[in-house]
């Protein structure tokens, strides 16, 4: 299954990030190890660390990294507390953070995570398996106003009051058990007509999996302390999957590179009015034409990337 996974916007990322051989690279979304294989082969005389909350994934990719080098550690832990843990190895500073945002292949394709609408599994979701909220509860549990809220707000999907009351109503007669149980409600509460360009469970999935995951809860607050640790020259390059992350990042690095309202404008702006960052690139990169055929499920992707300049 792991070799099946093929990371996104791979050499676009590793570029971006403007790897040193001395540099000190942190990849806070670690996975099946694409991104940071590549990364450890880039510094040979400098370190990655790297961090994931998946069991199963830290397994698989501390004996492929061990192929390419010793340089490296890897942190069980969500990157929301990147700086903490990185503190308390004793690293102050680092030249480029990567996150790969959303839901790797291996997680999709593993039935029994319960990640995908199109295979039969219990509700689950959980990319720290360890961790107590599952799907199952936020599907059987959450009032109907809750499900609408969270459909509405992390799936954008225009039907979420019909099929949060379609769930309650199911609810009523016997708990939701598996995916596919959850798909066929979901489908009484979409016309048919939109359910021929897209799966109508698809957003909905996405919200659930976020509401349980908090997942664009850690976005700021990582950002914040990623670009706080930058070296001058530093990067942080973000790969996002949907609209939501992907405004998230947009918002937070214009904040960061913006000119202060009170000298904009002007021919000579002071050194003190600039700002720390800039941008790397004004506008997202998206996959290729050929990722895209090689990889389908890159079609959502978006990178962005952020220089620290003093």
């Amino acid at each position: 299954m792991k070799e099946k996974h093929i990371s996104v916007l791979l050499e676009e990322s590793i570029t971006s990030l403007n790897i040193k051989e001395d540099s000190t690279i942190v990849d806070c979304t670690l996975g099946y190890g694409g991104h940071s294989s590549k990364i450890l082969a880039e510094v040979k005389k400098g370190f990655l660390f790297a961090f994931d909350q998946d069991s199963e994934a830290i397994r698989h990719s501390t004996d492929r990294l061990s192929k390419i080098g010793t340089n490296f550690t890897i942190i069980k832990s969500n990157f929301v507390h990147l700086k903490e843990r990185l503190n308390e190895l004793g690293v102050e500073k680092v030249d480029g953070v990567l996150f790969d945002l959303g839901v790797s292949s291996p997680q999709l394709d593993d039935k029994e995570r319960g990640f995908s609408y199109h295979e039969y599994a219990r509700h689950d979701m959980r990319m720290d398996q360890s961790q107590k909220q599952i799907a199952y509860e936020v599907v059987n549990n959450y009032s109907k106003e809750d499900l609408a809220r969270i459909f509405l707000k992390y799936g954008e999907d225009k039907f979420s009051n019909n099929i949060a009351k379609k769930i309650v109503e199911y609810r009523e007669h016997k708990k939701i058990e598996t995916t596919l149980e959850l798909v066929e409600i979901i489908k009484t509460a979409v016309p048919m007509k939109f359910r021929i360009d897209k799966h109508p469970a698809r957003q909905i999935f996405q919200a659930i999996r976020i509401e349980v995951n908090k997942e664009l809860d850690v976005i700021e607050p990582a950002l914040e302390q990623a670009t706080s640790m930058l070296n001058i020259g530093g990067r942080v390059a973000v790969i996002t999957f949907h609209s939501l992350e992907d405004r998230l990042v947009k918002n937070y690095f214009k904040e960061l590179t913006k000119i202060d309202d009170k000298v904009r404008g002007l021919p000579n702006i002071p050194e003190e009015y600039l700002p720390d960052f800039k941008l790397v690139v004004n506008k997202a990169i998206e996959p290729s034409v050929e990722e895209l055929e090689n990889n389908p499920r890159a079609r959502s992707a978006k990178l962005r990337v952020i220089e620290r300049i003093k």
